[in-house]
């Protein structure tokens, strides 16, 4: 059985990563949101389960940070 760690990582990089990734779509149109999910794995150093749980999670919309 999955732990919720696994499903979903938690942590402050995560919201800031989150919240980079917002502010990049709506600062960013010309650039696709698959461009601009790359770069925040780069530049936040997530890891490969990280990455993961971006991809599938904000693949399609993010909403505002707060």
């Amino acid at each position: 059985m999955s732990s919720v760690d696994e499903i979903m990582p938690s942590g402050d990089k995560m919201k800031k990563t989150v919240c980079w990734i917002s502010e990049m779509i709506q600062a960013h149109p010309e650039k696709t949101r698959q461009q601009i999910i790359s770069e925040a794995e780069i530049r936040f150093d997530l890891s490969p389960k990280e990455c993961d749980f971006i991809d599938r999670n904000l693949r399609d919309d993010v909403s505002g940070c707060r």
